[in-house]
């Protein structure tokens, strides 16, 4: 019957996390949201389908991927590169937590009436962020790469380092009858050492963690891959994930900071790749576990019992926390763009909350009913965190991130160049240098203030501002130069660039970057003179080099690549006006397709070989010996 139950329980959440993510998507509000309201149906307060006990059962084997999650994290990061985020780890980390600390203390003793003891276990307590909402939401948006999602990781990561003295903290807190009893019954082993015999065994664990990882992990691994089984190695990727996780509990600390130091320990293994891609889904699918048990944790009931003060209460924790946040970010410089994903990523209470609040509330430092509040202000603050993401990407970031609404004013523009370069990423970087190096002179325009910065110190002049504002464009010369090149992501941006240099300065040329084919039916109807798909040159170019390696001949793969990546382009302006027909769209795309199959067909059919070999290097070798043409081949 045991078995029964566990079985329907599992159908129940896979069925919740196949149906949540596809809605999410469709309605934009992203998979953790989905998993959330999933979960939230799914409870006791809505559907009941799951019970409260279950729902907690659930929610303690899910915050596993919460653990693993901070392997892989490790897994990417380079000892070095952690290094280098020591400032910000304990600085920025640090300062965060103090405040925060304080703030909320103190709106606890004077706003609740709470005793310092309570007031300053909820400012510790609710000081700390999600790291699971707060990393897979930045990792969703593309954002955990940005100095705002960088400057997030630091502060989560002290956070989780922070949860050591935390735990250690609050018997101190407690009522000195309970505080004995409570600790005699402690499970970890450093339970009865003394301080020096805690210190002791947390370096031992961790070096031993490091050693592990730097060395015997290695040569354990290489014997595993041996035996070719994938089952085998997916299974010891699991135990030393698993095994570190139960040493460190037993020790007291915090699992997902010791499988963080396993994770960057192994960062320079030669199996780091097979040990992410072999975790990777385990991951996501804990993960989906984590966030629907978080959403089935919602106490509509308690909620429904005193709605103002709960989420009067969850308001003003989002707000200090957010005021802080804000603040911090401010004074380590951080742009409006950043300073703004920095605080939304941060803003919520966090999943370590609810181990905090159960070693609390036997030691009698806080009630249980403030405890069962807490926890309700805590998982709404979680489940808020991606709504306002949703709020601040369709309402705020549009109006005043990256479009003037920064308090930086746009850069005085002391140049004009024949050609303008809006965008200085990954694509118009190399557009850009590409000039440089033939000496053509280009203005530089881009709206990400620390890239602007880096740029500088590379020797690269580069402007602050929006390009979509008419005024910039004039600055920058638009009146008198030749070409617009738009090499932004954004593709609605880049349309209304577009649509702004057409409108305003006719005898511009305009080359757009296009993310899609629907983007450069959009970048026409705008009126681009060139439009440069960006996946287009690289997969033809990967096509080009396989047909060789399949022994074709060099240059004629290179001639036929040339005509293709035309016929391509071509195909895609004569599907222009039929792109509002979808039934005319895709019969005139079915003939496209089969006139350049057949065409090359019978390009190859009629090919003269003796041309082609004139062409080709490698024939010219063969026959000529070292490839110079004129001298006899040796043996002759």
């Amino acid at each position: 019957m045991h078995f029964e139950s566990f079985f329907i329980q599992a159908m129940i959440y896979l069925a919740a996390a196949v149906i949540a993510v596809p809605v999410g998507k469709k309605l934009g509000i992203g998979s953790v949201l989905g998993y959330l309201v999933a979960g939230a149906v799914i409870g006791p307060s809505v559907l009941g389908l799951i019970g409260g006990e279950n729902g907690e059962d659930v929610l303690h084997f899910a915050e596993f991927g919460v653990v693993m999650m901070l392997f892989l994290i490790g897994l990417e990061l380079r000892p070095l590169a952690l290094w280098k985020m020591r400032r910000n780890l304990l600085g920025t980390g640090m300062t965060q937590v103090v405040v925060t600390t304080l703030a909320i203390g103190a709106l606890a003793m004077w706003g609740l009436g709470e005793s310092w003891r309570a007031a300053l276990c909820l400012g510790l307590v609710l000081a700390l962020s999600s790291t699971a909402i707060a990393i897979q939401t930045l990792t969703e948006k593309g954002l955990i790469r940005t100095r705002g999602g960088r400057h997030s990781f630091s502060v989560l990561l002290f956070q989780d380092i922070a949860v050591i003295p935390m735990i250690a903290v609050m018997p101190m807190l407690a009522d000195p009858a309970l505080r004995g009893s409570v600790e005699n019954h402690s499970s970890t082993w450093t339970a009865h050492l003394p301080p020096w015999g805690v210190t002791l065994v947390v370096l031992l664990v961790v070096g031993g963690i490091v050693w592990v990882g730097r060395f015997a992990a290695t040569h354990v691994l290489r014997v595993i891959a041996k035996t070719r089984s994938r089952e085998t190695f997916v299974a010891s990727a699991l135990l030393l994930v698993v095994a570190i996780t139960v040493l460190m509990t037993k020790i007291g600390l915090s699992p997902a900071l010791g499988t963080f130091i396993a994770g960057v320990a192994l960062s320079d293994n030669e199996y780091r790749h097979e040990l992410e891609s072999d975790l990777e889904p385990v991951k996501g699918l804990l993960l989906a576990l984590f966030f629907m048990a978080i959403g089935a944790g919602i106490d509509f009931a308690l909620i429904a019992g005193q709605p103002l003060r709960i989420i009067a209460m969850t308001a003003v924790l989002v707000a200090v926390k957010g005021l802080v946040l804000w603040g911090i970010g401010r004074v380590s410089k951080l742009s409006l763009d950043h300073r703004s994903v920095f605080t939304l990523a941060l803003a919520q209470g966090g999943e370590f909350a609810f181990v905090l609040f159960a070693v609390a509330a036997p030691l009698g430092i806080i009630s249980a009913q403030l405890k069962a509040e807490m926890t309700a202000v805590v998982v709404l603050s979680m489940a808020l965190t991606p709504i306002l993401f949703l709020a601040a990407e369709r309402l705020l970031f549009p109006r005043f991130v990256g479009s003037g609404g920064d308090e930086r004013e746009p850069d005085e523009i002391d140049e004009h160049n024949p050609v303008i370069i809006a965008g200085f990423g990954r694509f118009g970087n190399l557009v850009g240098r590409f000039l440089r190096a033939q000496d053509v002179h280009a203005t530089v325009l881009d709206v990400d203030s620390d890239h602007i910065e880096l740029l500088r110190k590379l020797g690269f002049k580069t402007y602050y501002g929006d390009a979509s504002r008419l005024e910039l464009l004039e600055a920058a010369g638009a009146e008198s130069a030749k070409i617009l090149v738009v090499a932004i992501g954004d593709e609605s941006k880049a349309t209304e660039i577009v649509q702004i240099a057409k409108r305003h300065f006719p005898h511009l040329t305009v080359l757009a970057r296009a993310g899609s084919r629907m983007h450069v039916y959009e970048l026409l109807e705008a009126g681009v003179d060139h439009f440069f798909l960006e996946q287009q040159g690289s997969a033809i170019d990967c096509a080009e080099r396989l047909a060789v390696l399949l022994g074709n001949r060099a240059y004629s793969m290179h001639r036929a690549a040339t005509q293709f990546k035309a016929h391509d382009n071509a195909m895609m302006t004569d599907l222009f006006e039929h792109r509002k027909d979808m039934k005319s769209y895709i019969t005139k795309a079915r003939k496209q397709i089969h006139d350049i199959e057949a065409r090359f067909r019978s390009d190859r059919q009629s090919m003269d070989a003796f041309t082609d070999k004139a062409w080709e290097s490698r024939s010219l070798i063969e026959e000529f010996g070292d490839g110079r043409v004129g001298r006899e081949p040796e043996g002759k």
